[in-house]
């Protein structure tokens, strides 16, 4: 084991990163598409004949600006700290990969994170202050560092699914920086950022109508209705896009990783369904009645659109934003980053070393004495499984082994280990490295959590008593 481990109880470490990459994403994602929308939108409300009907757009846009501000400026700062530290303590290998690989990448993407921050608190706070054109220019220079952001990241998360051959055929070398721009562009670089321009614009659009919601259509209704139904027209481009562009996305990830997807629907007639296929319907589903809610709670009565529908749409933009993240997360299985780095931080060309050497052999971090074979188990659990699973809550390896003796359970080890391409677990599981000596410590480890020693010494007292 390479790092110290991070204990999180039944939910495990992996849905902290998860949890919290929800909502920062739905609030990322909202501020390129609400940079955007924001100067656009003020553009308009300048070009409008009617005066009245201008300065209304603009006093209800410079409210809107202090609802972005705060939203993206503070939530989706902190969530985005709050991410660095989560993948830094759950998977340290790849954050290191990551930094190694992307330093003058994420430090220009700093760069831009700081004009967007100065940009948006000035913005806000030069409303009716400074002179309308200049005011205009303020906005287009957030639109322009946010996209810039958005262009940077996806270079960075669509590595991590398809490194592509250029780099693996370096990595490992020391020469990696050197095809920084191979990774960069990867194969599904293109694909997946017009999939995400497309949902940072459902994304404005959806936010921009909480606040057209508590417009009051009795006092307002032309502002009102405006409003909402220019938000509404936000959702149309992406949601006649983001199918063809979805395909185009699947055609760019590995066979090996697009086959979690395939695989649940070739048997959905059998209900058989793969997590991705899962993820994928819900997708669908909360899309299609996003669509369907903003088309006829939202552009059909406008007047009566109210702050309930706006949020119960809300709602259904992050189910779809969750399921989405979770089925790219879901995609990379069993790697972290694809074909070179397996889920638990192992990378796939040291495997081999690590059967030869023993999986602990290495390790800073654990005592490789005249330990017991229960906390050798217990050290090799913590590294090569705790990444994904928990004993006793999120992915339970104590109810997927349950009702096993200890030799089914060595058994299912074994089975990890040799990591056969027939095995059930191949496309989801990193195989189990490590020497003979390592899968029996895992096995005692995991058979004294399943069948617990208290336990089997009860067993003939119960059936005396009988």
């Amino acid at each position: 084991m390479n790092y110290p481990f991070w204990d999180i109880p039944y939910l495990g470490s992996g849905w902290v990163i998860g949890i919290i990459a929800i909502f920062h994403v739905m609030i990322s994602q909202f501020a390129v598409g609400g940079g955007l929308f924001l100067p656009l939108a003020e553009r308009k409300a300048l070009r409008m004949k009617d005066p009245i009907a201008s300065a209304d757009w603009l006093g209800e846009l410079a409210g809107y600006s202090r609802f972005f501000l705060i939203l993206t400026g503070v939530f989706g700062t902190i969530s985005g700290v709050g991410i660095w530290f989560a993948i830094g303590l759950t998977n340290p290998e790849a954050t290191s990969t990551l930094i190694h690989n992307f330093v003058f990448g994420w430090a220009i993407e700093w760069v831009f994170f700081m004009v967007e921050l100065i940009t948006a608190a000035v913005y806000y706070y030069t409303w009716n202050k400074i002179d309308a054109k200049l005011h205009l220019v303020v906005g287009w220079v957030y639109a322009g560092a946010s996209v810039c952001t958005l262009i940077i990241i996806n270079g960075i998360l669509t590595f991590m699914l398809t490194p592509g051959d250029t780099w693996l055929d370096v990595a490992g070398t020391g020469h990696e920086a050197s095809k920084f721009w191979n990774a960069f562009f990867n194969p599904t670089y293109w694909p997946s950022l017009l999939l995400r321009v497309c949902v940072c614009a459902s994304l404005a659009g959806i936010w921009a109508l909480i606040s057209a919601s508590r417009i009051d259509g009795a006092k307002k209704p032309a502002l009102k209705s405006s409003l909402v139904k220019w938000s509404v027209k936000w959702l149309v481009p992406s949601f006649v896009a983001m199918p063809f562009l979805f395909i185009w996305y699947l055609i760019m990830v590995p066979e090996t990783q697009r086959a979690l997807l395939t695989l649940g629907i070739d048997t959905m007639g059998t209900g058989t369904f793969s997590i991705v296929t899962r993820m994928a319907l819900v997708i669908v589903m909360t899309s299609a009645t996003i669509i369907g809610a903003a088309y006829y709670l939202a552009y059909r009565n406008p007047a009566d659109f109210n702050l309930s529908h706006a949020v119960a749409i809300l709602l259904l933009a992050l189910v779809a934003t969750g399921a989405g993240e979770y089925s790219r997360e879901m995609l990379r299985k069993p790697y972290v980053i694809g074909r070179w780095m397996y889920s638990n931080g192992v990378r796939v060309p040291y495997a081999a070393k690590i059967d030869h050497d023993g999986y602990l052999a290495h390790s800073n971090w654990v005592w490789n004495g005249a330990d017991s074979s229960y906390s050798r188990g217990e050290a090799i659990f913590r590294g090569e499984c705790g990444a994904c699973h928990t004993l006793n809550g999120y992915r339970p390896l104590a109810k997927l082994l349950a009702g096993r003796d200890r030799a089914n359970i060595e058994s299912f080890v074994t089975m990890l280990h040799e990591y056969k391409p027939d095995s059930p677990y191949h496309h989801f599981m990193p195989p189990m490295v490590g020497t003979q000596q390592d899968v029996d410590d895992l096995a005692n480890f995991l058979n004294a959590q399943v069948n617990p020693p208290a336990a089997n010494a009860q067993k003939p007292m119960q059936t005396a008593q009988k």
